[in-house]
């Protein structure tokens, strides 16, 4: 995912999508995006600033993409997110880079927080 080192900054932004080709042709044509592909499910895209996601794992939300944060202790920002009231909604889980773990905020937007610690 994204750049590390920006502690408990906005990192990535991971939209679910029905099918990966048609969004990468999509986003490649309109916008010049480029695309790195972590198998069937994920791909990663840059505007040449900030890196984001399409994934197929999870239910398409139409305005909603996910935003996600980088930690550099995972465990100590999902801490101080719970002290401040936001509640766990997919548990910490490992995929190839890191580590990441999703809430939701008092209104009920859902942002997750990734570590590649």
């Amino acid at each position: 995912m994204g750049q590390k080192g920006k502690d408990r900054q906005i990192d990535n932004i991971e939209f679910v999508v029905a099918d990966i080709a048609r969004s990468k042709a999509f986003y490649g044509e309109a916008f010049g995006w480029s695309f790195t592909d972590y198998g069937p499910e994920y791909c990663e895209f840059t505007d040449g600033r900030l890196t984001g996601g399409l994934t197929i794992m999870g239910e398409v939300r139409p305005g909603g993409p996910l935003v996600i944060l980088y930690a550099d202790d995972l465990a100590e920002t999902q801490k101080r997110l719970e002290a401040a009231g936001a509640k766990i909604v997919v548990e910490t889980f490992a995929f190839p880079g890191g580590r990441r773990f999703h809430f939701r905020d008092p209104d009920g937007y859902e942002l997750a927080v990734w570590s590649d610690q």
